[in-house]
């Protein structure tokens, strides 16, 4: 029923409009008047003048022919860095970018299933219930376009996230919730050639603070990771200041407080054994979210996989995505696997028989609802 061909096409065109995070407008508008050609309503909201993006999330709705449930799709359209100048090349049935970017499968992939899969439901005149879309800007680093979407303007309350790794099939159940944690020690200067015992050293401290925490894979369900550390000065200083940023995260709650109060505890140990200060931040990013495995959501995709001889699986994911906050927001939602691979590196690829199917699965996702 999809044009595969046209699919193809499509997420190659996709992929070579560049819409790193914060310039997704270019790309916005491409979508925005692809959907008003299938007949749909769509508005920009204004969730990029909230977080700095030049592009608002892109909302749209195509009037259902049946009274069947609305239901929303959702993908997000920023890509992370390097993502500019995509050039995608195709070898074994596998799409992959030239080497020197990412791909822009993620999330661009669930962005081409869904359109195709709207076209192909308009085009084949099958009946279905209500349809919405929401593509997302600032996904990557933070959520941002999820957190601050036009909610009012969504009428679901059911909802299907494109964007994981795994095949089409895959069904995210369980997401972790995240707590970003900034950390600044503040020591004294000194001469370090003249007089270095009267100095406190902040990367002294920083480092104390760091070798004491247990970071990485912490169990099964919590990992916790240092992303970047800075000071400036030169060597014959005693650094006065060192900022980290790190984050942790976990499938519960209670893990979660449990690591992080972990961290702000060896950062404090730190400072006070070298005598100087420390300030630290602990923000909650995002929450965890769950849906039962007997949830009508996942009961609907695996109803449609069988349809379509596809092998269907739950899964949890160490990762955040618009899901986790969908589901803060009223909205029931899961996370599809649209078979991205090694996404955020250089060797992201997808293939293209999983882009087809998870064109496929949509459709089959929206007639089980018409």
């Amino acid at each position: 029923m999809i044009n595969e061909k046209r699919l193809l096409e499509r997420f190659l065109k996709y992929v070579q409009v560049d819409s790193p995070t914060m310039e997704e407008r270019e790309f916005a508008i491409v979508l925005k008047s692809e959907l008003e050609e299938l007949g749909m309503e769509v508005r920009m909201d204004d969730a990029g003048e909230k977080v700095g993006s030049n592009s608002g999330n892109l909302i749209g709705l195509l009037k259902g022919t049946t009274e069947g449930e609305s239901i929303l799709f959702s993908a997000h359209m920023d890509t992370v860095s390097p993502g500019k100048g995509v050039k995608p090349q195709i070898k074994d049935g596998v799409i992959y970018s030239d080497g020197t970017t990412i791909l822009g499968g993620d999330d661009k992939a669930g962005i081409a299933a869904v359109v195709e899969a709207i076209q192909s439901i308009h085009e084949n005149n099958i009946p279905h219930g209500d349809i919405e879309v929401a593509f997302t800007i600032f996904e990557e680093g933070g959520l941002f376009g999820s957190k601050n979407l036009d909610y009012s303007s969504i009428r679901s309350k059911k909802g299907f996230v494109l964007d994981s790794g795994g095949d089409p099939g895959t069904i995210i159940v369980q997401g972790p919730a995240q707590n970003k944690i900034d950390v600044k020690f503040i020591g004294k200067e000194a001469h370090a050639g003249v007089a270095p015992e009267t100095g406190i050293s902040a990367i002294q401290m920083a480092g104390e603070a760091i070798s004491n925490m247990k970071l990485l894979r912490i169990d099964d369900e919590t990992t916790a990771n240092i992303g970047s550390i800075q000071s400036e000065g030169p060597t014959n200083i005693v650094p006065k200041v060192v900022e980290f940023f790190a984050e942790a995260r976990s499938l519960s709650d209670e893990k979660l407080k449990e690591q992080s109060d972990h961290m702000v505890k060896c950062c404090k140990e730190a400072a006070e054994k070298f005598g100087g200060s420390v300030e630290v931040s602990v923000e909650n990013a995002y929450g965890a979210f769950k849906i039962a495995e007997d949830h009508p959501l996942v009961k609907v995709v695996e109803k449609a996989c069988l349809a379509l001889n596809f092998e269907s699986r739950t899964s949890k994911s160490g990762g955040g995505s618009d899901t986790n906050i969908f589901n803060a927001n009223g909205i029931d939602a899961i996370n599809l696997g649209v078979g991205e691979r090694k996404p955020h590196t250089l060797e992201e690829h997808l293939h293209i028989t999983d882009l087809e199917n998870s064109a496929k699965l949509v459709i089959e996702i929206i007639k089980q609802y018409a």
